[in-house]
């Protein structure tokens, strides 16, 4: 098969309040468009020249020449925000109850019996943000060897631990048992290893975070594309969102650059029919950290690598650039935001210029990719291949 799909997720990079945003918190919440107001410029000529500033309500500045590629925006179907559910609906399969969050932090209960199946007492256990509370707790932690776990308005537990007190096997494996714990009426959609170095005033996360998600309730596109004998590729986090399942080939990348440049070697070098990628900086740096300036130059950079991406494309490659949910670093939370997401897709074989509109749901992303790759429909969302395909 010479037909290949390259799916680019830029995690959190929303691109506008949902109407039900104000339900989440997030009323006025619009990723892209308020970094480029806040900034007072965002300079994206290549996505821009795509398509991207052509977005309904992008509120960035249309370049002069009429669109290369198709653009448009998706609504998420999910009643959450969070990553697992938004790349499940990516893949064609939305939730009909959405996880459970803990604004308030875990039951004492829940805790109390976490606690005694680690064999340690835990710290803190409510809502955060990561930096500030190892920065709050992590000479506590150390003197006392108590993980500190905290979650966010995202279905997470998180258990943050110094790499010198609580090895990383040993942090994994407490992940592993409040995997097995947070299930029923208590599941959420990941537990979070955040592991930390440093001292005093100068604690700082590793790179050996590790997530432990739960499989997905249905089957998704990647599942069905392996089933047809279509070799799948993930890149970044998407196997452990996945649970590895429906993954062919992949690279656990932890950077938007090792994400790029395994993108570009597998464009180049490996045989695939859909390449699915996750950029994580943009939400796990910039956008929970409310660092305006950081998700800005990121931005850029990526940018700056969207024509290597065309001419690494062969001639039936389809490119979409799409993102999971918001994560605005200009408004006070530092959690997820509910926004629409963009969409935009390029190759030799869309038509130019084509929108869009709004998407009803992220399925229609996933519903595409398996009507190109197979020539059949999938059971949920609109596939918009008619719209971008002469």
């Amino acid at each position: 098969m010479n037909k290949r799909v390259i799916t680019i997720v830029l995690d959190s990079v929303g691109i506008g309040a949902l109407p039900d945003a104000a339900e989440y918190g997030d009323a006025g919440s619009h990723t892209l468009g308020n970094i480029c107001s806040a900034r007072g410029t965002l300079n994206l000529p290549n996505m821009s020249a795509l398509g991207l500033a052509h977005i309904a309500g992008s509120n960035l500045a249309k370049p002069g020449s009429e669109p290369t590629g198709a653009f448009g925006r998706a609504a998420e179907q999910t009643a959450a925000k969070d990553t697992t559910s938004g790349h499940w609906e990516l893949m064609g399969l939305p939730m009909d109850v959405p996880f459970r969050t803990f604004q308030k932090g875990f039951p004492a209960e829940f805790i109390r019996a976490f606690e005694k199946r680690i064999g340690r007492r835990t710290l803190y256990n409510l809502p955060a943000s990561g930096t500030a509370v190892i920065a709050e707790l992590g000479d506590e932690h150390v003197r006392t060897g108590s993980p500190i776990v905290y979650t966010s308005a995202d279905s997470v537990f998180q258990i943050a631990a110094h790499e010198d007190v609580i090895p990383l096997e040993e942090l994994y494996g407490m992940c592993r048992t409040a995997r097995e714990m947070l299930v029923g009426d208590m599941l959420v959609g990941r537990v979070i290893a955040r592991p930390f170095t440093g001292s005093t005033g100068s604690y700082t996360r590793t790179q050996n975070r590790k997530d432990f998600a739960v499989p997905p309730p249905g089957e998704t596109v990647l599942d069905a594309l392996k089933a047809e004998g279509i070799i799948t590729a993930g890149i970044g986090k998407i196997e452990d969102i996945f649970y590895n399942r429906g993954i062919c080939l992949s690279d656990h990348t932890h950077t938007n650059e090792e994400g790029v440049d395994a993108t570009l070697r597998f464009m180049r070098e490996e045989n695939f029919g859909f390449l699915f990628v996750n950029l994580v900086d943009f939400d796990m740096i910039y956008g929970h950290r409310n660092d305006i300036e950081g998700y800005a130059r990121a931005l850029e950079k990526f940018d700056g690598h969207v024509p290597e991406l065309l001419s690494a494309m062969k001639n039936e490659d389809i490119l979409m650039i799409t993102a999971d949910h918001g994560c605005d670093p200009t408004t006070a939370s530092t959690d997820h935001s509910r926004e629409y997401i963009p969409v935009i897709v390029a190759g030799s074989g869309v038509k130019p210029g084509v929108d869009l509109g709004t998407r009803g749901s992220f399925s229609d992303i996933g519903a595409t990719v398996y009507e190109y790759l197979t020539g059949k429909a999938w059971s949920c969302g609109k596939s918009f291949l008619p719209e971008i395909k002469d």
